[in-house]
């Protein structure tokens, strides 16, 4: 008699074959061919569907701008943990699992935005209605309201309110951000009230709010952002593997402390302008003949 295997499970992410590999039902070689970008493979593998482009163009947006921070936790938890030589991945695994509630992506930022979005349609608000409720009830319990304040971007994150408007051009400003720009507002009036200084919405305020109305669930926006940025981790570590030195105590030198981000001087490329999409193929040329690039090359 045929028994069942003592492991099994189902999914509707994958499957695998000698001839190809089927993403959520699409066939990942067809859709590479087809021109097809990791954006959009991200829209299929979280939701099953195709994007819009102008769905693509945003989450490619976001993902660009969430990309690096500098010398954040996570960068930093990259280098420190490389410089004791372990394998690779350790050090990107190390970066990643910095982020918390001060830090990097997460999902309570969407979540809380999902249970006011709930309570506005029961109790038959306004979403400019919830925003202030909201506020006055994270404000008057001494809570920060999440989303707003960035402690290095202290007149505002510069990533933060560019996002907010690539998705109003792009026309993909939903109940999402109509309830994060009603939050925004009553915040400011309030601490203006009471002659507090202006705070403005951070990178997770406005990133998590473009994901939401792109139709990412709170962990699956979770998950993108961990993701985007530990390309960036992994290029700190790559980079102080292959031009810094492994972590060694000497005599001769005085005692650093790897948690001390003094320490860690950018000694990368000066500021540069970037350039247009039309001046991109021959800006690229250029660039790829001079050889300048190469010694940037990790």
């Amino acid at each position: 008699m045929d028994r069942e295997p003592l492991f099994r499970r189902k999914t509707a992410i994958a499957y695998k074959t000698e001839e190809k590999t089927v993403l959520r039902g699409y066939d990942l070689s067809e859709m590479a061919e087809e021109g097809y970008s990791f954006c959009d493979a991200i829209f299929v593998l979280f939701q099953g569907r195709i994007p819009t482009l102008a769905e693509e163009k945003l989450l490619k947006y976001e993902m660009g701008e969430f990309l690096e921070h500098s010398m954040s936790p996570s960068a930093a938890s990259a280098i420190s943990v490389i410089s004791g030589r372990p394998n690779l991945p350790a050090a990107v695994a190390a970066s990643i699992m910095t982020f918390g509630g001060a830090h990097g992506p997460g999902a309570a930022h969407g979540y809380m935005m999902n249970k006011y979005l709930e309570r506005a349609r029961v109790e038959g608000k306004s979403l400019d209605e919830m925003g202030k409720i909201l506020v006055d009830e994270y404000m008057d319990a001494g809570e920060p309201v999440m989303g707003l304040g960035q402690p290095q971007h202290l007149d505002g994150d510069p990533r933060a309110e560019p996002t907010h408007i690539k998705q109003e051009e792009l026309g993909l400003d939903g109940v999402y951000l109509k309830l994060q720009r009603a939050i925004e507002k009553h915040f400011y009036a309030r601490r203006e009230r009471e002659g507090r200084s202006y705070v403005a919405v951070n990178m997770i305020g406005a990133g998590n709010t473009a994901l939401s109305d792109l139709g990412f669930s709170p962990n699956a926006a979770w998950c993108v952002g961990s993701v985007c940025r530990g390309y960036s981790c992994a290029a700190h570590a790559v980079y102080t593997m292959k031009k810094g030195h492994a972590w060694a105590a000497s005599k001769r030198e005085p005692m650093v402390q790897m948690l001390d981000l003094s320490t860690i001087k950018y000694i990368g490329p000066e500021d540069r302008e970037v350039p247009s999409q039309e001046e991109r193929q021959e800006y690229a040329r250029k660039q790829n003949e001079s050889g300048e690039y190469e010694k940037w090359v990790i």
